[in-house]
């Protein structure tokens, strides 16, 4: 399915009415798990600004150790602070990298705002190196901004 075709499914997830907002952050995590191959590992970070730490939301995936991720650490980490999306083609060529498994190859994570604040993250690992491209910053992108609208 192509970003194009996702996107009118991530505005209808965003809009269900019977849903709890963790329902609708985890149909949004199985929808693009499901709909893109190389979207391994799906899931939303949150922000705790009080601590400066990021706390795992709803996902896809392999279970992870990386409930709680402290800002500047790891790529969750340094997006929390720099507010820009974070594309790593080869997880092996970066030196603040927290590895959550040998299977990972490449993440990207994209920054969650509401009203102009970094709340959180969308965090994709994957299993192929270098598979994201700039459609995939822009989708990402637009996810996000439909995710905003539930806080």
């Amino acid at each position: 399915m192509t970003f194009q075709e996702l996107q009118p499914k991530i505005s209808a997830i965003a809009a269900e009415t019977n849903t709890t907002r963790d329902e609708k952050l985890l149909a949004v995590c199985q929808l693009l798990s499901e709909s893109i191959d190389y979207y391994n590992w799906v899931g939303f970070y949150f922000a705790n600004h009080d601590n400066k730490t990021l706390h795992l939301g709803p996902y896809v995936g392999a279970e992870t150790d990386h409930t709680v991720i402290p800002f500047g650490k790891g790529i969750c980490g340094q997006v929390a602070e720099s507010n820009a999306n974070f594309v790593v083609p080869d997880v092996k060529a970066q030196d603040n990298y927290i590895a959550c498994s040998f299977t990972v190859k490449s993440e990207i994570v994209v920054p969650l705002f509401v009203n102009g604040v970094n709340i959180g993250q969308i965090d994709i690992d994957s299993h192929v190196i270098d598979p994201f491209t700039e459609a995939d910053e822009r989708f990402l992108e637009f996810v996000n901004q439909e995710v905003a609208k539930l806080f």
